[in-house]
């Protein structure tokens, strides 16, 4: 979307406002299809819950990654008017709930649904036994993290060494494991996490086909990266490894799922602000504008995540700082940007804030979130 765009959308909603373009969302669903043909996607809704969002992948062809009871019924409302043995294959196509750590109430109430739910210990086993006896099951393996903006697999994922046993011990419960999954980590840099990854997971399925039980799923996970800056690998050349990996590891009728979130929509959307202050402190001038690490710029703190802010006006730069609105010490949102001088009153805007920003929005100190506003729809 271009400045102009920008601006008269922030005349017209006010500031902080967060522009949402369905085109980009689309175009980065497609090409993640075109490069990786054998994987079906499973949007991670909790990357950003909007039900636009939600709408516009759907109708893209996209399948959805829930890690809540408030997500699953998110996505399932949508099909509710199709009849029942439709929607109970809605679930299966289109759902997976890949938290492996549910309450026995989430179960409760996901049973009746017969969805596919992960998990990654014994006693997760016993519950989904106990609470959940319709769900089919995935196993998720504990996989390297190095080089990911969020590392997962120090709270979740089994030890491959004890995979088999786990994967065994839920058949003999009655249960059927329909799968193995990973997580390489969010926003991952490291195209071997990948590589090992799957050769960890070939070798789980290869033990358990060994003792009688073909595994029919393999759940690859998240972490591909979004674009934010230049130093991102290119998604086609991690495409290649893992067209490849596939290719060589697992049998043409595996059946392969992925989970990802920010690489649909970090880059789909910007956020507009706002400059209500100015002062002059430690040698350099500090802006103030109307949004904040406890609002739009959440990523900041929860996703290890930096978003440049960037101005329309032009005019020789200077290093100065910008702190969000809220009366928190916290709440600064870089020391050294580069912008030109600004007067109280012009706007700013931040790039590639779609992903684990705005979904993390409080009221903290009063404010709240941004309006968001989508385009394209």
């Amino acid at each position: 979307m271009n400045t102009r765009q920008l601006q008269a959308i922030a005349r017209e909603h006010g500031t902080p406002v967060v522009v949402t373009d369905h085109d980009v969302i689309r175009r980065n669903f497609a090409k993640f299809r075109r490069y990786l043909p054998k994987v079906q996607p499973y949007y991670a809704v909790k990357a950003n819950p909007a039900p636009e969002i939600i709408e516009t992948l759907y109708r893209a062809g996209s399948s959805f990654d829930v890690a809540s009871l408030p997500e699953f019924l998110l996505v399932y409302k949508n099909i509710r008017h199709l009849p029942a043995a439709e929607r109970q294959n809605f679930v299966w196509d289109k759902i997976v709930y890949a938290n492996p750590i549910k309450p026995r109430e989430t179960l409760e109430a996901l049973n009746q649904y017969k969805p596919l739910v992960t998990y990654d210990n014994l006693d997760e086993l016993k519950k989904i036994r106990a609470y959940a006896p319709q769900a089919g099951l995935a196993l998720r393996l504990r996989v390297p993290n190095t080089g990911s903006m969020v590392e997962l697999s120090s709270k979740f994922g089994c030890d491959p060494g004890e995979a088999r046993d786990l994967i065994l011990r839920a058949f003999r419960a009655g249960l059927t494991v329909e799968g193995v999954s990973f997580h390489v980590g969010s926003q991952c840099i490291n195209d071997d996490n990948f590589v090992q990854a799957l050769n960890i997971a070939a070798a789980v399925m290869a033990e358990v086909r060994a003792h009688g039980h073909e595994i029919k799923i393999l759940d690859i996970g998240g972490g591909f990266p979004a674009p934010y800056n230049a130093h991102v690998p290119r998604f086609e050349t991690l495409a290649r490894k893992l067209n490849a990996e596939i290719n060589r590891l697992f049998p043409r009728d595996i059946e392969i799922l992925a989970e990802p979130g920010r690489f649909f929509v970090a880059s789909a959307a910007t956020l507009v602000a706002r400059v209500i202050g100015r002062t002059y402190r430690d040698g350099k001038t500090g802006y103030y504008i109307d949004d904040s690490v406890y609002h739009t710029f959440s990523g900041m703190i929860f996703d290890h995540c930096q978003y440049p802010i960037r101005s329309f006006k032009r005019g020789r730069k200077e290093v100065c700082s910008v702190f969000g609105q809220t009366c928190d010490g916290l709440d600064t949102i870089s020391q050294s940007e580069e912008l030109p001088r600004l007067e109280i009153g012009d706007l700013v805007y931040a790039e590639h804030i779609g992903a684990y920003s705005n979904a993390s929005s409080t009221h903290f100190n009063g404010f709240p979130p941004a309006k968001v506003v989508h385009i394209n729809v």
